[in-house]
């Protein structure tokens, strides 16, 4: 039994669940609909208790209830990091503070001095925490186009302990094979390593696919609200998983009590969520694929995309991120001062439709001359669909247009 699963079972005070409630059997949009459910068998409580309590109280001289500090585990939390493992088909999961704190956890389970890959187009606050942070102690990172996996095969040839792909990559939804480029680095000796914010275990599982390390910013599609801040890394397997919580409780960026619950509650209608988020950003996409003043659409749910066929291949679906350019860099104020549906804001995945300027915001920690290379351009916009009617959002956009 695994450090998140013994735990949550602790809570229910019965030593095991129920024959036929182990929730790996059932289907996801299952999992998560009770996400939280059946664990406290003391009260039958249908939502997962708030344990809002900083230390635990010891029946005896060495004797414990299972918990003794939150830092180390919290019952709220550790129902979430094992809702989180059983979604994701992992062996471990860990709830942390921030998605950053998250993928910081995961960097510092890498030797140095050593190499890391990683994908040329990352969330600035990834990039920032490459650079700043990691390089100085002696972590090098080396950016590649993961849809090229002939240049990924190249790099890994040289040595890495570890790939880090974002897929698909913010800004501008490239898509990357996870399953080649897991077998690659496996060949190779290192890790594979995805941030899965942008499609959720709702439509793409890498740990399935071949990665070793799954990271989320749970700010974002999981929690689903723009109210709660929180990271999770999940691990294949148990010996990475026993590495990550070890560093999530030695260096304490936890997930606390209040957000763990809001974070369960946000997952129970993550499926049906995501799947109208797509439904209205394909429409969205679509009409902005049509409209004269921009040029650009970049939305993998377009045939045109050209990673739409591997992600049909490997997810099932889309999501919900949609990035385009407009024709000439003045409308970008106006669209952004403009906007009545659409709300000008930082993150996405949250009910609320946001559009957001990745040069003055996300990607502002990036040197200017790699985001031009890239093309985060000063014309590039970022939508996160929301839940409202999309008529109203292309409404929106056509006025501003």
């Amino acid at each position: 039994m695994n450090r998140n699963e013994g735990q949550a079972r602790e809570v229910a005070r019965s030593g095991e669940r129920r024959t036929g409630d182990c929730v790996s059997m059932r289907r996801p949009a299952t999992l998560l609909a009770q996400a939280g459910s059946r664990w406290d068998e003391r009260t039958g409580a249908v939502t997962m208790p708030i344990y809002q309590t900083a230390t635990f109280r010891h029946p005896g001289l060495g004797e414990s209830t299972g918990f003794d500090y939150s830092r180390t585990s919290n019952p709220t939390r550790s129902v979430l990091e094992a809702t989180m493992a059983e979604l994701e088909g992992g062996a471990r999961a860990a709830a942390f503070a921030s998605g950053l704190a998250a993928i910081d956890a995961v960097l510092s389970l890498l030797p140095t001095p050593g190499r890391l890959i990683a994908c040329q187009e990352l969330y600035g606050g990834t990039f920032r925490l490459l650079e700043r942070v990691h390089r100085p102690r002696g972590l090098k990172t080396e950016y590649v186009d993961a849809s090229d996996i002939q240049q990924v095969r190249e790099l890994l040839a040289g040595g890495a302990a570890a790939i880090l792909i974002e897929s698909p990559s913010n800004p501008l939804l490239n898509v990357a094979d996870i399953r080649a480029i897991a077998g690659a680095a496996r060949e190779s000796g290192a890790l594979t390593i995805v941030d899965n914010t942008f499609l959720t275990p709702w439509l793409q599982r890498p740990l399935e696919l071949g990665a070793d390390l799954v990271v989320y910013s749970a700010t974002k599609y999981l929690a689903g609200h723009n109210d709660v801040l929180g990271g999770l890394v999940v691990a294949g397997s148990p010996e990475l998983g026993d590495g990550v919580l070890y560093r999530q409780n030695a260096i304490g960026a936890v997930l606390g009590p209040q957000d763990s619950w809001l974070l369960l509650r946000g997952l129970k209608t993550l499926a049906v969520r995501m799947e109208r988020q797509e439904s209205n950003a394909m429409q969205v996409a679509r009409w902005l694929d049509a409209h004269p003043r921009v040029p650009k659409v970049y939305y993998p749910g377009l045939d045109s995309h050209p990673g739409h066929g591997l992600l049909a291949q490997q997810s099932r679906g889309f999501g919900a991120m949609v990035s385009f350019e407009v024709d000439r860099p003045e409308r970008v104020r106006d669209l952004l001062a403009g906007v009545r549906t659409l709300l000008f804001a930082e993150s996405l995945g949250g009910v609320e439709s946001l559009v957001t300027f990745p040069v003055a915001q996300t990607h502002a920690d990036v040197d200017a001359e790699t985001r031009e290379r890239l093309g985060i351009n000063d014309r590039l916009l970022r939508l996160s669909i929301g839940l409202e009617d999309a008529s109203d959002l292309i409404a929106d956009l056509e006025r501003l247009l």
